[in-house]
């Protein structure tokens, strides 16, 4: 008699509620529920036997019900720090429905103790590791703990995702990845923790067999390459590119691109020209300040010794438009870094940029030093996922500058940044600058012309009856855009779109550090106790240098 087919629940958890990266009213332009899918998951069902049924809940989508966990056999999910709550939320829904969880990603295997209550633990990347799993569940295991070898995963090896999985119509956008890792050392960044120093790529091959599945599926628009810094191995991605420009004159560029790189990238024209007969469109860069001294003490170097506008205007006239990161918060921030920040977002142009207060992430370089000295709060972990994000949480320490002058610069740089006159004028400026290239569309796409024109119909009302004061920047910023550079239209209404997200959400921002600041004032904010100082050889791990 045969065994009866393992029935998998794939589950994404919830982001925390008031996240910058919500953007749930941009994604409602659209008619989306929320930005990305689960890349993570989808990649792991591919790498499940063939035989076990597979279904996908993704809670930032739909609704999660009992029904769906006890028709399983076994809750496979994990996640990100900021989708912590909703995972210890989903282990006791597991255990009071007597249904065993397996958990892997990124949280689980920063710090695995955190979910010792798990039946299964995965730890590190899937494709080292999977196999040990499925041979101990087919084996009748229901608990265990199975451990990847760090940084060893070959990516070449790792399945074309399920996106069949996914209802497309749930997401702003589809992610693929390129590749893993990144090899630069900075502070405060986990991903060399997670991934390694050594960029791992797949093969064009692989890539280009991702978007046929796409295609074929019938998706077509915006997707993102995943990558934490898409030029880590510039040489593979230089020799990737022409064979993704070379697919997508001959579907008649049905994608357009986004990604993740360092701000260096602006200094390679051969990389830029490529990635422009690509189709990318957008690109996220991590500035973090101006101040070379913040910088170099955080290492991230690559951005000094450089003008940041004069970079990002030369990714403008690729005809990519940049968002970009910035942190408040530095040891080395000896007196107020407001107006230098803010300076530097206004000359950059970048209407899209993350502000957040510096947060210590689990198993970096940063935690780690703050551990040393004794900075580092006990309740370090609770403080980043009680709360949305780094804008509303961050600064799990104690700071060398007092808390309440970090406090006030972070809420004046918001403010400013995403008052509404300055964020308009930044956009359209972005639009005189942005030289987007002409790749017409060999097929004209209903679907997605329809889709079009209701976001932008839904963006008139947005503009004029839920934020009536911003209809005049709207108008103003449409004309200049029309006036001066039209191929730029498509950037200026998706950056305005975002406003419809950033703009209340600012507001948010603004309340709650004002209230933290008045509590600091009042003298009703005590600070957390701090773990107790750890010297060097502890067994803190140092940051390992992969070749």
């Amino acid at each position: 008699m045969p065994k009866p087919e393992t029935r998998i629940l794939l589950v994404s958890p919830r982001f925390n509620p008031n996240s910058f990266w919500g953007f749930e009213a941009a994604c409602a332009l659209q008619g989306a529920r929320c930005l990305a899918p689960p890349l993570g998951l989808i990649t792991l069902a591919a790498m499940l036997p063939q035989t076990w049924q597979l279904r996908l809940i993704d809670c930032n989508a739909q609704e999660l019900t009992d029904a769906d966990i006890l028709g399983a056999d076994l809750v496979m999910s994990g996640g990100m720090l900021p989708q912590e709550p909703a995972i210890f939320a989903l282990m006791e829904r597991c255990r009071r429905l007597g249904v065993p969880i397996c958990l892997g990603g990124p949280a689980p295997t920063s710090t695995p103790e955190v979910f010792d209550e798990a039946d299964f633990i995965v730890v590190g990347e899937a494709e080292g590791v999977i196999h040990e799993f499925v041979a101990a569940w087919e084996a009748g295991e229901r608990r265990g703990r199975f451990t990847a070898p760090k940084f060893k995963a070959d990516v070449t090896a790792s399945p074309i995702p399920r996106f069949d999985l996914l209802d497309f119509r749930h997401y702003l956008w589809v992610n693929v990845q390129f590749s893993r890792g990144c090899p630069f050392t900075c502070e405060f960044c986990d991903i060399i923790e997670l991934y390694g120093r050594a960029p791992r790529t797949k093969t064009p091959q692989q890539m280009l067999a991702e978007l046929d599945r796409l295609l074929a599926l019938g998706y077509r628009g915006h997707v993102d390459f995943v990558d934490d810094n898409l030029i880590g191995n510039k040489k593979a991605v230089k020799a990737f590119l022409p064979h993704l420009q070379a697919w997508q004159e001959k579907h008649g560029f049905p994608f357009k691109f986004s990604t993740e790189a360092s701000l260096n990238i602006s200094d390679d024209a051969e990389l830029l020209r490529l990635m422009r007969r690509c189709n990318f469109f957008a690109l996220f860069v991590g500035i973090e300040t101006p101040d070379e001294a913040t910088l170099v003490q955080t290492q991230k170097k690559q951005n000094t010794r450089r003008s940041i506008a004069e970079s990002v205007h030369r990714i403008y006239k690729a005809g990519m438009y940049v968002a970009a990161g910035f942190i408040v918060g530095f040891d080395t921030e000896e007196k107020s870094v407001a107006q230098s920040m803010s300076t530097c977002i206004r000359d950059t142009s970048i209407p899209t940029a993350t502000v957040g207060l510096l947060t210590a992430l689990p198993n970096t370089q940063l935690s780690r030093r703050l551990s040393r000295e004794g900075r580092l709060f006990d309740r370090f972990r609770a403080s980043m996922t009680e709360s949305g994000d780094m804008c509303t949480a961050g600064l799990n320490f104690t700071t060398l500058r007092p808390r309440r002058e970090i406090m006030q610069d972070y809420r004046d740089v918001v403010a400013e940044t995403y008052d509404a006159d300055a964020y308009f004028a930044r956009v359209r400026r972005l639009g005189r600058l942005l030289d987007r290239p002409t790749l017409r569309p060999r097929r004209f796409y209903w679907q997605t012309a329809r889709r079009d024109v209701v976001a932008f119909g839904r963006l008139l009302w947005a503009m004029h009856v839920r934020h009536p004061e911003l209809a005049r920047h709207f108008w103003h910023t449409l004309y200049d855009c029309v006036r001066h550079r039209p191929k730029s239209y498509e950037a200026v209404l998706r950056n305005i779109a975002h406003f419809t997200h950033l703009y209340p959400f600012a507001q948010f921002v603004v309340r709650t550090i004002d209230a933290r600041i008045a509590q600091i004032d009042a003298g009703g904010w005590a600070e957390p106790e701090a773990l107790p100082a750890r010297a060097e050889g502890c067994g803190e791990e140092r940051v390992a240098a992969v070749a």
